[in-house]
């Protein structure tokens, strides 16, 4: 009947209807399909695939202004480098994690567990940045006004220019800052905050990408860098899932055990600097501290000469780091003794425990064995090898290791010490702090290191002998 009398139709037979489309969203990879299925066919997980409506009002712009149609394709060699000045931020540990400090324009993402300092890091960060530089925008969906008024008189922060604002409306949240014109944004946290155009609810995968490429393209028209909050999931990826690593520009991590006083600050993507460095926090009553020297720190409790206690030299991007490797066995009547690591990869250590038994001679089958890393780091280099197995060794044999030397080599299958990157940066940092001894693999060709006794070994039965003879 309306096509045939299209003036008989009613008021909304003419209108545009709103375009919508249901798709299946994996919550572990972010894959889209369009109809649903067990088994994800990208990531292979079991019912992951979770319903998602996405409507959008006809006539909607996209997220690119008309302005940018303009644009034409150049020439590499045209293309200006430079133009642009790092924003200093709080802390040198921050400062050194982003490469130099902020870059305008760009996004920042901080992921961590709860608790572990995130928005505390970050609030000391905005403060600092309003009373230094400009004035900064810290957005909370999450906390009211008077939450981080009360955390920024705890942490004794007073930015006169630090403004504060509670919402969750991304439209809204991007019509203050175009208003506003900040010299920082701090959105706290991505997952809490959703487009209104989009049905799906907040947190899911599709506003946490429409949201972040509203944010993203936000910063790059204004130059205004932004740092984003993203919660983890139990397994300590972002929640979202990972598609808001390849919007954003850098990718960090705090971690560390809420129980346990420092904080890690590590770089997974930068795309202004180097990736894998790493800040090191004190989580204080006053707020986040940076540790200039957190070997030293992490050795300040060490009781040097006890057996089962040795220290390696990790390297945390391009700082060398000493920590302390603690291993214990007792003996179990057990027919499955236990095997426990604290900040230590437990299946790695399972294969150092074998390597062990079967190429040192060490009878592990009846005891328990436990490692622990000091200080709530936690480290898969295996550079570490070496210090795990003769700190397992150290124990079982009630035998000491001198207490001014540092261990440094992976260990194979056959018992072989194989060389590590960096040695000569490991052993300086080593000497530094006034060890005098070193035991690193004889494939390794080094120079001599001043203040230094190298030793080098070729397996590890060699270093276990050594040591044995010289207790």
């Amino acid at each position: 009947m309306y096509l045939n009398h299209p003036g008989r139709a009613p008021a909304w037979y003419n209108q545009p209807m709103a375009k919508t489309r249901t798709i299946f969203v994996c919550q572990q990879c972010g894959a889209q399909q369009t109809r649903w299925m067990g088994k994800c066919p990208d990531c292979g997980t079991w019912d992951s695939l979770v319903e998602q409506v996405e409507a959008k009002s006809p006539g909607g712009r996209g997220l690119r202004e008309s302005g940018s149609a303009g644009a034409r394709p150049v020439r590499l060699r045209d293309v200006p480098t430079g133009g642009f000045q790092r924003l200093p931020v709080y802390a040198e540990e921050l400062s050194r994690v982003l490469g130099g400090g902020l870059v305008p324009g760009s996004v920042v993402l901080i992921g961590g567990e709860p608790g572990t300092g995130k928005s505390t890091l970050l609030t000391q960060a905005a403060a600092h940045f309003a009373a230094a530089v400009a004035p900064a925008l810290y957005i909370s969906a999450e906390e009211s006004a008077q939450q981080i008024k009360l955390r920024a008189e705890r942490l004794e922060l007073n930015a006169d220019d630090l403004y504060v604002y509670s919402e969750t409306s991304l439209d809204t949240i991007l019509e203050q800052i175009r208003q506003l014109r900040p010299g920082l944004v701090v959105v706290d946290s991505i997952q809490t905050v959703y487009l209104e155009e989009l049905s799906s609810a907040a947190g899911s995968v599709s506003q946490v990408r429409e949201g972040a490429l509203r944010l993203m393209q936000l910063a790059k028209e204004l130059g205004i860098p932004v740092f984003l909050v993203g919660h983890v999931t139990k397994e300590g990826t972002i929640a979202g899932p990972r598609v808001l690593e390849h919007i954003v520009d850098v990718v960090l991590y705090l971690e560390g055990d809420r129980f346990h006083q420092y904080r890690l600050l590590r770089g997974v993507k930068n795309r202004f600097g180097s990736t894998n460095e790493v800040g090191v926090f004190e989580m204080a009553g006053d707020g986040m501290r940076e540790v200039p020297n957190p070997s030293q720190v992490f050795l300040a409790e060490r009781n040097p000469g006890s057996p089962g206690s040795t220290v390696a030299v990790m390297m945390e991007g391009t700082r060398p780091l000493l920590v302390e490797v603690q291993a214990l066995t007792s003996t179990t009547g057990s027919a499955q003794p236990r095997r426990t690591t604290n900040g230590f990869d437990l299946n790695r250590m399972l294969m150092l425990g074998a390597v062990l038994t079967k190429r040192v001679g060490l009878p592990l089958f009846n005891q328990d064995v436990y490692v622990n890393i000091v200080g709530g780091l936690r480290i898969s280099e295996p550079a570490a090898d070496l210090a795990v197995c003769l700190a397992v060794a150290s124990s079982y044999r009630n035998q000491r290791i001198a207490s001014d030397m540092v261990l440094v080599g992976e260990v194979g299958l056959s018992g072989e010490l194989r060389s590590v990157s960096q040695l000569e940066r490991r052993l300086a940092e080593a000497a530094k702090l006034g060890f005098t001894r070193a035991v690193v693999p004889a494939t390794t060709q080094l120079g001599p290191v001043a203040g230094l006794d190298v030793q080098p070994a070729r397996s590890l039965a060699e270093v276990v002998d050594l040591l044995a003879r010289k207790s």
